[in-house]
């Protein structure tokens, strides 16, 4: 099922540093409406709540996280047959939490509103979480760009990353090195970003090539490369 007004009605809100240097370029969007795997993440989906009508996975995709070439962050809405939402999960570093609070007060009617860690791109609904995080002042400054081109399960054998390849991630994201802000502007996901995963999934190892190639042939900024060229 492929529903762009029921895609746009329950997007995440999210919110960016006002110093987050990328954004995101695909949102890979699967709606299951029944138990099913997850066609882009580890996750098996079993529909054991008698009130869920269906959810819809977002798969953001970015070119870069402050500290490595490809990044994929998940949302997770669960609409009720009433039409309401259900619950909002949110991935975090390989993991997920709850991304609807207890009194759901981070609810706009029917858009979970979420804060992005700056430059890392996990999702919380609350900022206490993210300065938790032991490295939160060092990963987007001094350590940016020290994990290269990275691999995951959702497109093993798709490209490959190797010791070059990490050196020119890591010099490149070294012009990127920033200090969080920790102040947060509002993000509505534009229309034009939303694609099925199929399509994203066919999609980013190409991007990844073309990112490398220009990474090699140019000092220039990737400010200056146009999203919709690569």
């Amino acid at each position: 099922m492929w529903d762009l007004d029921i895609i746009r009605k329950y997007a995440p809100i999210i919110y960016f540093d006002h110093k987050e240097p990328f954004y995101p370029v695909h949102v890979g969007v699967t709606i299951l409406s029944q138990p099913a795997v997850s066609p882009s993440v580890h996750r098996e989906f079993r529909f054991h709540d008698a009130r869920l009508d269906y959810m819809i996975e977002y798969a953001i995709y970015w070119d870069f996280d402050i500290q490595h070439l490809y990044d994929l962050e998940h949302v997770w809405i669960y609409v009720a047959k009433d039409g309401s939402v259900l619950n909002c999960e949110a991935s975090f570093h390989g993991k997920f939490f709850n991304g609807l609070l207890k009194d759901r007060s981070n609810l706009e009617e029917t858009h979970v509103k979420l804060l992005c860690q700056p430059g890392k791109h996990a999702f919380s609904p609350i900022l206490a979480l993210f300065e938790l995080l032991p490295n939160f002042d060092t990963c987007t400054d001094e350590d940016a760009g020290r994990d290269g081109l990275i691999l995951t399960s959702p497109f093993t054998g798709t490209y490959e990353t190797n010791d070059e390849i990490n050196q020119l991630v890591y010099a490149y994201l070294q012009n990127y090195r920033f200090k969080p802000s920790m102040e947060f502007q509002r993000y509505i996901i534009p229309d034009d970003l939303y694609i099925t995963w199929e399509i994203l999934h066919q999609e980013v190892p190409l991007r990844i090539r073309r990112i490398v190639e220009h990474i090699r042939s140019t000092t220039g900024s990737f400010s200056d490369m146009n999203r919709k060229e690569l």
